[in-house]
């Protein structure tokens, strides 16, 4: 179990262990986390992926909710994805942007 304590700091190092296999990058860095709400021991990451026919939906949700499980304190955790607003490349942090040539 991770020795992280329960808080955005925690969630958002934890979901940087999530990587999307096709891009190779976290997905704080590709920006398809759009938000974490934390509820005493229960976190909620509303998320989205680079398309809605994206053939890792499942396996990239089910590894936001591993990640966030293994803070410290977390009892619960809800995975919301969501299509409203569309990820674009924009949203991604400019040193993502630039590793993809960008």
């Amino acid at each position: 179990m991770s020795t992280l304590t329960l808080g955005e700091d925690a969630v958002y190092s934890a979901l940087r262990e999530v990587i999307d296999p096709e891009l190779g990058m976290n997905l704080v860095e590709l920006g398809l986390i759009y938000s974490v709400e934390i509820s005493g021991a229960n976190v909620s990451v509303r998320m989205t992926l680079t398309t809605p026919g994206c053939p890792m939906h499942d396996r990239l949700a089910n590894g936001v909710e591993h990640a966030v499980r293994k803070i410290e304190g977390v009892q619960n955790v809800a995975v919301e994805v969501v299509w409203d607003q569309p990820w674009d490349p924009s949203m991604m942090h400019p040193e993502a942007r630039a590793r993809l040539g960008m």
